[in-house]
């Protein structure tokens, strides 16, 4: 275990304390929430330093990132959708920094590149990512960005003359946008990064080949921070989906043909529930969860917003809709339940016509389809399969494979069991062990334990690189199911909502006391990890329960649940964590937020933060100020690190020299903490 000779860098207290519903909050660290003063990017220099200084010299640290490389440098593909008979990806080779967009005609067809980053020659953050391409199959519109920003450029690329045309929308947001039927032009919502009107949330029409400027306005939502604007369409109408954010969110849909001159009609007005249109010709279908916690798909009448004027489709089940799609003439609906994934097929009148076969205990997600082509696209993996993309024919009714990841790893030595284990109110929770077949069968080993907790995601079987290297190295994963997500249901959600998060923290200890307690491992050996929304559960977990502990990773993740709200786009988390604003919100947050936990003089276990300037959905100041808060606080001989990187962000985009050492940096440091071989 390498030695940190010096204590971490000295970091000034300037406390700053407010009164929040009587009661006094001191925040000790507020001034590194100021991310380019140059207090704040000297003490950014000096944490880079001081991580490197212990995870540089690793012992072992060579061999694991040569492990590292032969996982990370294969061939990829993502991204998958088809047009006409032409189908449209992206493709990283195996060496290449980043993926590529590419086409083929036809699905045995060659592999022809049509964009490649490198040519830019701004260097290896530069990413690209397909999005649209238009009715004639002429044009597509791809996303440009540099490092982990939210924002990007969007540029339209003639196929056929391979070029870039000049009509290009400026770095910004792109929250909505369609092609119009003759491909001539195109409809969008934008935001620019540095917009006059940043706040104006409107529709505008360009044609190909004139001025920005000349741009119709065809619809407006109004101006207000608190309006969000988007797009869906067919081939013959367009809607605008408008989303309200006030104290509870409400949703209107106005729809109207591609046609000039025709108004949009309203279809829904101040929705208090969930509304997803589906247009197909000739009908409005919805997901919706109005008198359907589980979710259910109706035909919406065109001229009746009310609910009387529905028709139900695909009823509410017991399981909870993941998912819908439209392929063709076909719906297809992803069901998710405790350990299977279903996946129905239904004609647009409601009738069941089939399913699609799907392994219990396997992940599947939909990536893309249109009722104008024919095929639906799936990627499917477990904790041993890494993730494939298969196509799913509407006509033929074959289940194909397109590509799959060729990791260097022999997933027959390992298995998986599922267990339950009662958490701190009694509920039943279930949770996934995986490892080697021999680690599975009993024994205290080193564990490894994420989940999420929040925002209806279920925590579901897939393949991790992060997990894989180190059961290769005789760790155990587990993997709790708890509240949060929606594994049973809307319900299991609302059981860790807002001022009912402390359940999937208790939920996530108790998975931590029981692994103990059964003799799976023990506190010197067990480590936790996670990122954004599962940071702060890390985080939340680390601070309540630091001894039941020895390594935390904890990336880009909300850390000051008081001020989260304050910041980038965090505001319209509201209805998932509550805001200190409100005062029984308050009371939840404040004795859970992690920044707010931690308390002097408590020996704290090893923990690696991670996060970077470019990140604007969780803000990085999250991860400065608890690094900082640690470091005053921790009296154990366990490392707090602070792993920075300017161009780090939300978006999984830094290119694959970076990733191959970042994730060496996180192994290097687990491996220490745990003493694994390497």
């Amino acid at each position: 275990m390498p030695s940190l000779m010096e204590p971490p860098p000295f970091t000034p207290v300037e406390p700053v304390t407010e009164v929040l519903h009587g009661r006094a909050i001191t925040d000790p660290f507020r001034w590194l929430e100021d991310q380019e003063s140059p207090r704040t990017r000297k003490w950014v220099a000096e944490q880079t330093r001081y991580a490197r200084a212990y995870l540089d010299v690793v012992p072992g640290r060579e061999r694991i990132q040569d492990r590292i490389r032969e996982f990370l440098a294969v061939e990829t593909y993502d991204s998958l959708q088809k047009v006409g008979d032409r189908y449209f990806f992206r493709k990283r080779l195996p060496e290449q920094e980043q993926p590529c967009i590419y086409m083929r005609d036809g699905a045995e067809g060659d592999d022809q590149l049509l964009v490649d980053p490198a040519d830019r020659r701004t260097g290896s953050h530069t990413a690209v990512m397909p999005i649209f391409v238009s009715p004639d199959r002429r044009l597509l519109l791809y996303e440009v960005k540099e490092g982990g920003e939210r924002t990007g450029t969007f540029e339209l690329f003639d196929i056929a003359a391979r070029k870039i045309f000049p009509d290009i929308l400026s770095r910004g947001h792109l929250y909505g946008f369609a092609f119009s039927p003759d491909s001539r032009g195109f409809y969008y919502v934008h935001e620019a990064w540095n917009a006059e009107r940043p706040f104006h949330r409107a529709v505008y029409y360009h044609i190909l080949g004139s001025r920005f400027s000349e741009d119709q306005e065809i619809f407006s939502a109004g101006k207000s921070e608190n309006l969000h604007l988007s797009l869906v369409s067919d081939a013959t109408r367009i809607g605008f989906l408008v989303y309200k954010f006030l104290d509870k969110t409400l949703i209107d849909f106005y729809l109207k043909p591609f046609a000039s001159g025709i108004p949009p009609a309203a279809i829904v007005a101040d929705a208090d529930f969930r509304f997803s249109p589906l247009l197909i010709p000739g009908k409005v279908l919805a997901l919706t969860d109005r008198g359907a916690p589980n979710l259910r798909v109706v035909q919406v009448r065109d001229d009746n917003s009310k609910e009387a004027g529905w028709v139900d489709i695909v009823p509410e089940s017991d399981a909870r809709i993941n998912d819908c799609r439209i392929a063709g003439d076909r719906l297809f609906i992803l069901y998710r339940r405790p350990t299977l994934a279903q996946v129905c097929i239904f004609d647009f009148f409601g009738h069941k016509t089939g399913e699609i076969p799907i392994r219990e205990h396997e992940t599947v997600r939909f990536i893309g389809s249109s009722c104008e082509g024919d095929e639906l696209f799936l990627e499917q993996e477990s904790f041993t399969e890494p993730v494939g993309i298969f196509r799913y024919s509407v006509g033929t009714r074959k289940h194909m494979l397109w590509s799959r990841r060729s990791i260097p790893f022999d997933g027959a030595e390992y298995g998986h069991l599922q267990v339950w284990y009662r958490s701190k109110d009694g509920t039943q929770v279930p949770m996934f062990l995986m490892g080697r077949h021999d680690v599975l069968a009993g024994g205290a080993a080193p564990l490894i334990m994420t989940s999420y907790g929040g925002f209806g995601m279920s925590m579901t079987p897939q393949f991790s690189v992060f997990v894989a290297f180190l059961v290769e190295r005789g760790c155990l994963f587990a993997l709790p199911n708890i509240r949060g997500g929606s594994e049973f249901g809307v319900q299991w959600h609302n059981a860790a909502k807002r001022r009912n998060r402390q359940n999937a923290h208790d939920d996530f200890l108790g998975a931590a006391e029981w692994l103990i307690e059964t003799g799976r491992t023990t506190a010197d050996k067990l480590a936790i990890f996670g990122g954004s929304n599962s940071g702060l559960l890390v985080g939340a977990a680390l601070t309540q329960r630091p001894d039941l502990f020895r390594a935390v990773v904890c990336m880009v993740p909300l850390l000051d649940m008081l001020r989260y709200h304050l910041f980038d786009c965090a505001k319209f988390w509201q209805d998932e964590f509550g805001t200190a604003d409100d005062a029984d919100d308050f009371a939840a947050l404040v004795n859970y937020s992690p920044y707010h936990q931690v308390r002097e003089g408590v020996a704290y276990p090893a923990t690696l933060v991670v996060s970077g300037d470019a990140d604007k959905q969780c803000n990085s100041l999250h991860a400065r100020k608890m690094t900082a808060r640690l470091q005053a606080a921790n009296v154990s001989e366990h490392p707090i690190l602070l792993a920075y990187s300017e161009f780090r962000g939300h978006s999984p985009v830094l290119p694959l020299s970076e990733r191959i050492e970042a994730l060496t940096d996180r192994m290097a440091f687990l491996c220490d903490q745990l003493r694994l071989p390497v």
